[in-house]
């Protein structure tokens, strides 16, 4: 879940090649290794209940020593976040600002600014639900080495998950486009408020990108702030727009988590963007089993050992209480 920001759909990033065997663990003897068949799963979405989807979920972890999970606006949807596709895997009709446009015009950037005024509300109410919860369960037995979260709210961390790598940034930052100098939202939250009176009393939904829903008529007029380190640089979000590219350090890292684990989960994502689709390419390359989890078709499901359309929530407690964790 992506603030107006998600990568494009083209994968730029440089990285860094897969050694031919590099960072693989060959499958010990008689135990479900990195390359043992695929286990429950077809690579369509699969008619299981939530018992049996559970149940299927433990033998594709059982013995895999550990997983790691890709998540995305799925996941986050039961904290009250709407997320950009739902079950239909179609784009809603509010698509978020580029950032091309963003960085073009003062118009946009006021336009912006507004809607997220309003939006930060819902992000800053928003709390852990017990998918996030489970997945922290799950890390803190072992079974899960680490999170790639796609999702700009925080609620991983929030949650109590140690190694959590926010892919596209975080909604809680704000970086200087200009010195690169980078603050906390709450207190741009704050300057905002006093620099526009009264603008926080307007009721308006709020986007899965965490942008409110406002005519460019009540945009118009917003008065939007600089940096207060350097006095007049340009405020963005410390999240990666639509158009801009995951940062290659970090897009690295990712695949650091990705090529030594026995399995990738992935929550809640349709993993339409290649910034989240390169790391279950990637895994399925190298003959690491991908399980998907996510109402709703995924660009992934080819790829999937194991595919579930369920709720997260529910489905991931179940799991972690299977596992005792």
């Amino acid at each position: 879940m992506d603030i107006g920001t998600v990568t494009g759909p083209a994968e730029q990033t440089p990285r860094t090649p897969l050694a031919p065997g590099a960072g693989i663990k060959e499958p010990e003897a008689g135990v479900g290794g990195r390359n043992a068949p695929p286990i429950g799963g077809t690579t369509g979405s699969a008619a299981y209940g939530l018992e049996d989807g559970a149940e299927a979920l433990v033998r594709f972890l059982a013995g895999r020593r550990s997983a790691v999970v890709l998540s995305g606006a799925g996941l986050s949807t039961e904290s009250g976040i709407p997320d950009y596709r739902g079950v239909t895997g179609r784009l809603r009709p509010s698509v978020p600002m580029t950032f091309q446009d963003f960085t073009a015009d003062e118009a946009n950037r006021r336009r912006y600014w507004a809607r997220s005024h309003l939006g930060w509300r819902a992000i800053t109410q928003a709390r852990p639900n017990t998918g996030h919860l489970a997945v922290t369960r799950l890390m803190r037995s072992g079974l899960v080495s680490g999170v790639i979260t796609q999702n700009v709210d925080g609620l991983h961390s929030a949650a109590g998950a140690p190694e959590t790598i926010d892919l596209h940034g975080r909604l809680d930052r704000v970086v200087c486009l200009d010195c690169g100098d980078r603050s906390a939202r709450a207190r741009l939250d704050e300057r905002l408020a006093h620099a526009n009176p009264g603008f926080r009393d307007i009721t308006a939904a709020t986007n899965a990108d965490g942008d409110a829903e406002l005519p460019a008529a009540r945009t118009a007029d917003f008065r939007i702030v600089a940096c207060e380190a350097c006095r007049v640089g340009t405020l963005k979000p410390d999240v990666v727009f639509f158009g801009e590219n995951v940062p290659a350090e970090r897009v690295q890292r990712c695949y650091d988590l990705v090529d030594p684990s026995f399995a990738l989960l992935v929550l809640g994502s349709s993993l339409t963007v290649m910034s989240g689709l390169r790391f279950a390419r990637r895994a399925a390359r190298q003959g690491t089993p991908v399980a998907i989890v996510n109402q709703g078709p995924t660009r992934g499901d080819a790829l999937a050992a194991l595919r579930l359309d369920l709720p997260l929530g529910q489905t991931l407690t179940a799991l972690a209480d299977r596992f005792g964790a």
